[in-house]
Formats: structure tokens, C-alpha cells, sequence
């Protein structure tokens, strides 16, 4: 799945949200130089803000059609796994990961990342933790309940989306611990409002929907869709970025 991202990247740049200025601004202000190392950098969205703030960023990521994106865009990227890049002897002054670190191994990723800092570098780990409204979020699991019946995303959990991420940042945190330094949680709250067409639109950008077929697809977004005109076609939904972060001992 991790390689299922750039399925259409365009689409994937266009709808997933950007993250806000004041990480940005933390990040740069906690690294000791400009020089960035986007691990998992997708289509290069943090990467272009990183860059407008100053930054100089090189991007890795596995997916060559989100690289291919990504370079148009004007960042530069390598393409391979965190885990298995050559960074040639490169060292830099932050290494950050935007909703990609899940994908990294998490006992080899933060040692892999401690070896490329400099002195006093940071690592920032961060991603979006979001709940669409009861509405639209039991019409999305009733589509996948009827529509993909073995799907892994089906598996039920008594833990809120909050509770989840609260827990993988937790993992995270541990891993930086170890290999990195002292982790410390940020948290940025904002809200972000969608109308029925751009959540239909960012929805098959989710790890659950980019491998179905187009019939799945188009059923799926029928039943979210009509959700969504239930509670009057649009809807202003909380957003949490979260962050994890560490300087080198």
C-alpha cells in the first residue's frame, strides 16, 4: 500500500492538506541549518513549504510517479525506501516526515535518521489526525463493509482516530528516544472545510481506496456522497497536526 499512493498524484497533491505555517515555522526555527531531508516526501507538499520558508530539501521516496511529480513541482527526490537509501556520506540539518513515517521501520528508521543529522539536528515527525462527522464517517465503513467485505479496514476497533494516532505517535516517540533524543509532542489544531465534490475527491487519496477498482470506487463515494448531502452538502471538520520531534544528543 505504501507504494499505491501515486496512482494519481496529481489528485493526491490537489486534495491532501497542506500543514500549517506555525510547524513550518517551529521546524525551521529548531534546526540548526537549512539543509532538510523529507523522508516519504510524496508529491512534495511539506517540501514546497519547507522551501518557501528558506529550506534547501532533498526528498526520498519509493514511489517514482510521486517523485516524478514532486520534481516538477521543484523539489528534488531519490527514489527507494527510507531503509534502503544511500545518503552518499550526505549529512543534514533535519530530517522530517510527513504522514509517512508509519511506513518506516520503526527500530531502523530512527537510527538510520540519527546517523544523517549534524550536530544538535532535529528530527520532526508529523501527520493529520481528523474524524469526518458521524455521518459521513458510518457511511464510509458501511461502503467498505458491503462493497470490500475482506478488507483489512473493516476490522472494528473501540479506539476513536484520536486514540490511534495518540498511540503511534507514542511508538514514534519511543523510537526517536532511543536512537535520537529527548522526543517532545507538538500539537496545532485548525479546521478544514469541504463541500461534497472535495471530499469525494480527496477520499480515494486514503490508503483504503487507492488499489480498489473504479466500480468499488464510484459505489463507495455514492453512499459517502449521499451522506454528505444529509447533512447539507458540506461540512467544516477539526483537524489536529501532530507532531513528534527530537534533537541530536
Amino acid at each position: 500500500m505504501a507504494e499505491s499512493f501515486g496512482t494519481d498524484a496529481e489528485r493526491y497533491d490537489r486534495t491532501r492538506a497542506p500543514y500549517p505555517d506555525a510547524l513550518v515555522k517551529r521546524i525551521v526555527e529548531a534546526s540548526p541549518g537549512p539543509d532538510v531531508l523529507d523522508v516519504g516526501c510524496g508529491t512534495g507538499i511539506e517540501a514546497r513549504q519547507l522551501q518557501a520558508a528558506g529550506c534547501r530539501v532533498l526528498g526520498v521516496d519509493p514511489d517514482e510517479r510521486m517523485a516524478e511529480f514532486a520534481r516538477r513541482k521543484g523539489t528534488e527526490v531519490e527514489v527507494a525506501t527510507f531503509e534502503d537509501w544511500d545518503p552518499l556520506r550526505r549529512t543534514f540539518d533535519a530530517v522530517v516526515a510527513g504522514q509517512a513515517w508509519h511506513w518506516v521501520d520503526p527500530v531502523a528508521g530512527p537510527a538510520k535518521a540519527a546517523k544523517l543529522l549534524r550536530p544538535g539536528g532535529l528530527v520532526c515527525l508529523f501527520a493529520h489526525v481528523y474524524e469526518p462527522p458521524p455521518e459521513v464517517g458510518a457511511a464510509l465503513k458501511s461502503a467498505f463493509r458491503r462493497v470490500l467485505p475482506d478488507a483489512l479496514f473493516n476490522a472494528v476497533s473501540s479506539r476513536s482516530t484520536a486514540e490511534i494516532y495518540e498511540a503511534m505517535f507514542a511508538k514514534f516517540g519511543e523510537g526517536l528516544g532511543q536512537a535520537v533524543g529527548e522526543p517532545e509532542q507538538w500539537s496545532f489544531e485548525w479546521e478544514g472545510r469541504y463541500t461534497r465534490d472535495e471530499w469525494l475527491d480527496f477520499l480515494p487519496t486514503t490508503g483504503g481506496l487507492t488499489r480498489v477498482t473504479p466500480a468499488q470506487l464510484a459505489d463507495i463515494l455514492g453512499e459517502v456522497g449521499a451522506a454528505v448531502d444529509s447533512i447539507g452538502g458540506s461540512f467544516t471538520m477539526p483537524f489536529v497536526t501532530r507532531a513528534v520531534a527530537a534533537v541530536a544528543r
